[in-house]
């Protein structure tokens, strides 16, 4: 079975996974070989999904030989390579769709953005809000360079 993986961070963001399913499930369509998209919506760094959760048990299973993603950040943030080297132990490949190079600061940029909204959003109150404001500070700094 091919396997079809698509994330987006918050709730916010159903649209964004609207049109990554979209194209994933385009992508796929043109391979012609049997496939099954599975969504979750969370943090790139949170392991416990229950999409990923049931992926990562069956590729363990041997039911999966390959999975699709759009972006290799929308598998996990943090660990593709980890995720890789499992995957293969159970011949299981993973298959990146847009493959688009990016700077080390862009990619820096995007992981602290993400470490800092996740921690953020245990936080309550104030602290939160200075929180965001730092983020955003953090986002606009990037593009001024």
């Amino acid at each position: 079975m091919v396997i079809g993986y698509c994330r987006v961070s918050s709730a916010k963001q159903k649209d964004d996974l609207k049109r990554q399913e979209e194209a994933v499930r385009a992508y796929l369509i043109a391979q012609g070989s049997p496939f099954e998209i599975i969504t979750d919506i969370g943090s790139g760094i949170n392991y416990s999904k229950p999409g990923l959760c049931s992926l990562i048990e069956r590729i363990t299973r041997g039911d999966v030989k390959k999975v699709t993603v759009l972006y290799k950040d929308r598998l996990v943030r943090f660990g593709f390579e980890m995720m890789e080297y499992l995957a293969g132990l159970y011949n299981c490949e993973i298959e990146i769709i847009d493959n688009t190079p990016k700077t080390e600061q862009q990619e820096l940029v995007e992981d602290l953005v993400q470490i800092i909204t996740v921690f953020s959003c245990k936080l309550h109150g104030k602290c939160a809000n200075k929180v965001r404001k730092i983020v955003k500070e953090l986002v606009g700094d990037d593009t001024d360079n």
